[in-house]
């Protein structure tokens, strides 16, 4: 290992994030050895391509490698902060580092949220035989959000009740500009790729799939509950229309996409990712772009709302190097993922709902949509229509008084059985008060 007065690590990845890490630590190094009493060193970064040419200045005895093993089996490396992505060969990397007693930095969400069960042995195992490893993730959830030290160190004391936010930034900017500049879905996502918020592939993004993947390690944070990502119900926005940003205007409110767990009764978790209608009240109504955030409800300290970038080069390297320098400053984190819990996890909750109900022309349809949702014990609060410009994307929207959205699903089920319902019924959580009814 280096010497008392020096901590020297490697990078893997020499990309957006790498290199914006090495750029701060150059900018600041000074600061930072005056902070933590140790001057900080980049031994080795790796790279695919050691030629290609990089958007930072390498740093003075550093040395640019393609070999994985360069950095694992360098003794004098104490951290290896993996910025590589992917979770094939980032995977091995981070545990045969971990096994050679190297501490982690990494911005890994969807390699945690896989395999976070396995990190946590593996950590405790490695440092069980004798060894000092931590591991920190802040820049995985959030980007430039610090949440994840916050969960680990403001809310020991407390009982989060809700956790919601808008957690990723490529979602939150198309339904913005289809909220307040009317683009269709198509054009918000073709805007949001060349802005480089969409990656050539935007499944994960709009899929709702990379909010899930950070919602889960959330999840075990806030309330010590490991969960199969599976199982947390997911929907995108892939469904979302011009359509349902009129209804939710006239309701005084927007759509986002949003990620929840929350409490709904003893020792109970229930979990989702969703458009959701959000009320103007609420906090998250007004996180517009790219930006994230994050409410928690607790008991003693009410309500804490944590709002920044949630991804781009200095953001996510901020966050990277909120971790190097605790690391160099000695910080323990004996728990990287908090305690685990007893808690259990349930496919129920209760809210108010929103539903938007495309048809055809036919008698009845109110009487059949009330005699439904009667049935499956779902209170309607409201039926709203706007004029009808095109019979062939006429749409009404039911808000519903706070129901189990098992009973939402039954009644969905069984109005699109009948003819005059036309395509897929969108049925989304309805997030803060509306019409006092929540």
């Amino acid at each position: 290992m280096s010497s008392d007065d020096t901590m020297r690590i490697g990078i893997f990845g020499g990309g957006v994030v790498g290199g914006g890490i090495v750029e701060i630590l150059q900018k600041n190094a000074v600061a930072f050895e005056n902070l933590t009493g140790k001057k900080i060193e980049v031994g080795k970064i790796c790279v695919r391509d050691a030629s290609k040419p990089r958007d930072f200045e390498i740093p003075p005895n550093c040395e640019v490698v393609t070999d994985y093993d360069a950095i694992l089996n360098d003794d004098t490396l104490d951290v290896v902060v993996e910025v590589m992505g992917g979770t094939t060969d980032a995977k091995k990397i981070m545990y045969d580092a971990i096994k050679k007693g190297k501490s982690i930095v990494t911005a890994n969400k969807a390699l945690i949220a896989a395999s976070l069960v396995e990190i946590e042995k593996l950590v405790e195992d490695t440092n069980a035989a004798g060894k000092d490893v931590e591991f920190r993730y802040e820049a995985a959830v959030c980007g430039g959000i610090p949440i994840i030290r916050s969960l680990q160190s403001d809310f020991p004391g407390d009982d989060i009740t809700k956790l919601s936010g808008i957690i990723n930034g490529c979602t939150n900017y198309m339904l913005t500009a289809m909220d307040q500049k009317a683009q269709s879905y198509d054009d918000a996502l073709a805007d949001a790729s060349k802005l480089g918020y969409a990656e050539a592939d935007p499944t994960l993004d709009v899929g709702g799939f990379d909010a899930r993947s950070k919602l889960k390690i959330l999840m075990r944070l806030a309330y010590g509950l490991d969960v199969e990502e599976e199982e947390i119900s997911v929907r995108g926005i892939t469904e979302v229309t011009k359509v349902d940003f009129e209804y939710a205007k006239m309701l005084g409110g927007t759509i986002k996409l949003i990620g929840c767990a929350q409490k709904v009764g003893d020792n109970k978790i229930a979990a989702y990712v969703s458009p959701t209608y959000v009320t103007n009240d609420d906090s998250l109504a007004s996180v517009n772009g790219a930006t994230n955030a994050i409410e928690i409800e607790s008991s003693n300290l009410v309500s804490s709302t944590y709002i920044g970038q949630g991804a781009g080069r200095y953001p996510t390297a901020n966050s990277c190097i909120n971790d190097i320098v605790a690391l160099a400053k000695g910080d323990k984190t004996q728990l990287p993922f908090n305690q685990k819990g007893d808690a259990k996890f349930v496919n129920d909750f209760d809210s108010v709902f929103f539903m938007r109900i495309g048809y055809r022309d036919a008698l009845g349809i109110t009487r059949q949509c009330g005699e439904i949702c009667e049935k499956f014990g779902v209170s309607i609060h409201s039926i709203l229509q706007n004029p009808v410009t095109n019979r062939d994307d006429a749409a009404f929207v039911i808000i519903t008084e706070k129901v189990p959205v098992s009973s939402i699903k039954k009644a969905v089920a069984e109005l699109e059985s009948f003819d005059w319902c036309r395509g897929s019924i969108f049925a989304i959580p309805v997030l803060g008060e509306i019409y006092g009814s929540q």
